[in-house]
């Protein structure tokens, strides 16, 4: 069991190491985000800009504009909910190499409640033109899409979590942006799951085998640019497709593979993911049952395909 988060600072100081452009700035949640980790050991290229959201993009845009390679840190809710217009207009829309990795997403922030739940950063990332998305699924994935966003040239947000979760990958793993991985074949239905969501994916796809079902499960880390090819395979190889997504069904992972489906082979998709409401204050893995991201919600809606 490791936290995204945790894999996040662990990266961020090995990345320090080795590229003297990584600087990491933080929103006075670096004990909580972990870019800490990275702050102790390269205290002369970390920044704490204090609780101000919209100067903590405007200042890494400044260092991508000096060419460095920022690494802006908060919470998820805040950096995309706050900061949203310094986001667009000046990172996105300069196409600067500006990173964001958001942690505390999602309904497992738990017991912090809805004003701290980002239910709608992925959809508001996803609008963003230049903007890649990613979401990894364990603390191995995790780790390489902080390597990868390194690489990139151009803004990334990183969509991270709070609470410890099942490792998934083994350290021969290779995550690539932009590509879907199959982790299970299938031949009835698919089921198509990001972040904390896979593992309960895996879950419910060997439950369905229990019964002669087969489920292929795909993992989509990259939410954009997605894997099309990977999406409408699936739609013609199985009799339909469930996403499963810890963020709002509206304008997220379900959305962005509908418009696929939509345009490219229609086969029925449904759509896992809380509806049009917020979330609330609980233990977080028992708030992802309460609002159906759970394996029997999987497997119902799976043979509603069938």
């Amino acid at each position: 069991m490791i936290a995204t988060r945790d894999a996040y600072g662990e990266a961020l100081k090995e990345l320090g190491k080795i590229n003297e452009n990584i600087v990491v700035l933080d929103a006075d949640l670096s004990g909580s985000t972990k870019t800490s980790v990275f702050a102790k050991s390269y205290p002369e290229r970390f920044f704490n800009v204090g609780i101000a959201e919209q100067n903590l993009i405007g200042t890494a845009a400044g260092l991508a504009a000096a060419g460095k390679i920022p690494f802006a840190s908060t919470f998820a809710m805040f950096a995309t909910g706050r900061a949203f217009e310094v986001i667009r207009n000046s990172v996105c829309y300069p196409n600067l190499n500006v990173k964001i990795a958001a942690t505390h997403a999602g309904l497992t922030v738990g017991e912090d409640g809805a004003t701290h739940q980002a239910l709608e950063d992925i959809s508001l990332m996803r609008s963003l033109p230049n903007m890649v998305v990613l979401s990894p699924a364990d603390g191995i994935e995790a780790k390489q899409c902080i390597y990868e966003a390194a690489k990139h040239n151009g803004p990334v947000y990183i969509r991270l979590g709070r609470a410890k979760t099942p490792v998934i990958f083994d350290e021969n793993y290779k995550f690539e942006i932009g590509k879907g991985v199959e982790l299970k074949e299938g031949t009835d239905i698919t089921i198509i799951a990001t972040g904390v969501m896979v593992e309960r994916a895996l879950t419910a796809s060997e439950k369905l085998l229990e019964e002669g079902i087969k489920a292929r499960v795909i993992n989509m880390s990259t939410i954009k640019p997605i894997d099309k090819d990977i999406i409408i395979k699936a739609a013609k190889e199985t009799k339909g497709i469930v996403t499963v997504e810890e963020h709002s069904i509206i304008g997220g992972l379900g959305s962005a593979v509908a418009e696929v489906v939509v345009e490219n082979h229609l086969t029925p998709v449904v759509r896992i993911g809380t509806m049009d409401t917020f979330g609330e204050s609980g233990d977080g893995f028992k708030l992802l049952d309460k609002y159906g991201l759970n394996v029997e919600n999987i497997i119902n809606k799976a043979k509603e395909l069938l």
